[in-house]
């Protein structure tokens, strides 16, 4: 395994201290935040939360086998624990001193809506290049990038991090800290319009991420990006270039004869000093321009294309990000979107449930949060969409309710107020053949509905 964190390191990254007696060498080969997945030679980080304090598990932890300790509550004097004034500065520091002995190259992905796809496509794409570490999950908040490049060894050849926000000024201490060679915004859309204000607000943070770049980096924007006006300066400023990607001639990264079906999608792509054609097993128009996306920023590393075109082809879709399943004794097609949500996600979802279906399309809909006073317009635009690729819908949740109450009585399968008490009704109205799509905010807790329907292989009707 790996030597990621050794005693000196990590008394030059956190300025902490080791009990005086302890000279013990550290041998950490990980790091952890969590001791239900900490494995042995973890470096735990004891963080402390507003549900939560790490450091009640800091016994658990060197039990587990952790390597160290990074704590800042009396917790013993064991000589694994290096004691910090707070250890989330002290993660962020860990972060900083990673990336800074990091030769190898860096790509940042945000945008409202195909970060962690995109980041996903780009992680199987450079895989294939050289050693590459990544952020798991959607680790992509004020913990989750730290923790991501606290974890990066210095002898990886790329490392793909992903970069959130849902408030004015997360991203720019976060890019500055990721100091990307590479920048991708995937998307400007509508996620978080509640606590941003306007689609020109999020704009304008999102372009904070071009800023991070050096002198002579590379920003990925879709051409037709709300605020081009705002990526444009900052790429300036930065004395970056930047490559607008898209479908039409006058794209820096363009993508061409785009074709999808229910197995996948296909596109040429041409890029500076490079062209050719790809493909990516995930169906969807927005799937297409995601793997553009991704080969563009593995392009702008340096990476060999012909082996990136080979890593991407092995990507698939993740649980909860567009995953296909057979379930309900191989009767009933799932189509899992149920991760998070937001207009144009939804939007997305429903086409592709129109695109994949051969039978009834059913489209079980939950609440999109955090958009304030602007809720109840972006549920009932989905009206158009919802009525072009669903034959049946069910909704849960107060904001989805709207939208419901728009629906023809035709179209109408079922509401609740939440996802356990639609699960049932959902279940209960499938039949062979049936293609239903399952979409909904994180704190919709859509998993609900696709437990009910993947876990239960209980006889479906003929239809």
């Amino acid at each position: 395994m790996t030597l990621l964190w050794n005693r000196a390191d990590l008394l030059a990254a956190t300025s902490g201290h080791f009990p005086s007696a302890s000279h013990a060498d550290i041998a950490g080969t990980g790091v952890s935040i969590d001791t239900r997945t900490l494995q042995p030679g973890d470096v735990f980080i004891a963080l402390k939360g507003e549900n939560s304090n790490g450091h009640a598990h800091v016994a658990a932890a060197l039990d587990a086998g952790a390597a160290a300790v990074v704590a800042h509550e009396p917790c013993g004097d064991d000589p694994r624990i290096l004691h910090v004034d707070d250890t989330l500065v002290a993660m962020q520091d860990m972060a900083r001193f990673a990336r800074m002995r990091f030769a190898g190259r860096m790509v940042a992905v945000t945008g409202s809506v195909g970060k962690t796809s995109v980041k996903d496509m780009l992680r199987h794409a450079l895989q294939a290049c050289g050693p590459t570490h990544y952020a798991v999950a959607s680790y992509n908040n004020h913990w989750g990038v730290p923790l991501t490049l606290a974890r990066l060894p210095a002898t990886a050849a790329y490392c793909v991090c992903e970069i959130g926000m849902n408030h004015p000024g997360e991203i720019a201490p976060l890019a500055a800290m990721v100091q990307p060679d590479v920048a991708v915004v995937t998307t400007v859309a509508s996620s978080h319009l509640g606590l941003m204000g306007s689609i020109d607000a999020i704009a304008r943070e999102k372009a904070e991420i071009l800023l991070a770049l050096p002198r002579g980096g590379t920003g990925i924007v879709p051409h037709d990006v709300t605020g081009a006006a705002y990526f444009r300066a900052n790429a300036a400023t930065a004395g970056a270039t930047l490559w607008w990607a898209g479908t039409t001639a006058d794209c820096t990264v363009q993508a061409t004869d785009v074709k999808s079906d229910a197995h996948g999608s296909g596109f040429d792509l041409r890029l500076p000093g490079w062209q050719g054609h790809a493909r990516v097993n995930a169906p969807g128009r927005h799937m297409a321009g995601n793997a553009m996306l991704a080969l563009a920023a593995a392009h702008a590393l340096g990476a060999d294309m012909g082996h990136a075109v080979a890593g991407l082809a092995t990507f698939h879709p993740g649980a909860g990000r567009g995953a296909m399943a057979r379930v309900m004794h191989d009767k009933v097609t799932l189509l899992d979107e149920s991760y998070n949500a937001s207009p144009a996600s939804v939007q997305a979802a429903l086409d592709l449930l129109g695109l994949v279906a051969t039978g009834r399309r059913i489209a079980v809909l939950g609440d999109m949060l955090e958009l304030g006073a602007f809720a109840r317009h972006e549920h009932v635009s989905l009206l158009p969409a919802v009525r072009a690729n669903a034959d049946i819908v069910f909704c849960c949740g107060p904001n989805m309710k709207t939208l419901f109450d728009t629906l023809p009585s035709s179209l109408q399968g079922g509401w609740t107020p939440d996802s356990r008490q639609l699960a049932p009704l959902v279940h209960a109205a499938l039949r062979a053949g049936d293609t239903v799509m399952v979409k909904g905010s994180l704190g919709s807790r859509m998993r609900h509905v696709v437990a009910a329907i993947a876990a239960d292989d209980a006889w479906v009707g003929q239809a």
